[in-house]
């Protein structure tokens, strides 16, 4: 299954959603998480969570990410484990990697090196 959630922010954010056959879903992400495209990152990413075992935040194509992306990461961290559910970031590149790491997230949000890492998992 695969619902492509459209641009947040035409020509800066494009968001992706799938869930494999065993109920995870990956949220794939592709151009600059900022306040601009967060609550719509936010909506996706917990509506995901919804009826899944956990989800996965596909960071490939992501050239930019500022604090507020950091706080959906938390919030739909939170989100998954009230349910019993989580949360998994995949393949950061390395400016959105030091900013996961300089504010800690790396430390409550398991950070893999590829997708298929964190969906192996």
């Amino acid at each position: 299954m695969s619902d492509t959630e459209g641009a947040a922010v035409p020509e800066r954010l494009l968001i992706t959603r799938t869930t494999t056959d065993d109920d995870v879903c990956v949220v794939t992400l592709a151009g600059e998480v900022d306040l601009d495209g967060s609550a719509q990152l936010r909506d996706v990413l917990l509506s995901g969570l919804k009826g899944s075992r956990g989800a996965v935040v596909d960071l490939a194509d992501v050239a930019f990410m500022d604090s507020s992306g950091i706080n959906v990461f938390i919030a739909a961290h939170q989100a998954a484990t009230a349910d019993g559910g989580w949360l998994r970031l995949a393949a950061p590149r390395q400016a959105v990697r030091r900013v996961i790491q300089l504010v800690g997230v790396d430390v409550l949000i398991p950070c893999y090196p590829t997708l298929e890492q964190a969906l192996a998992d």
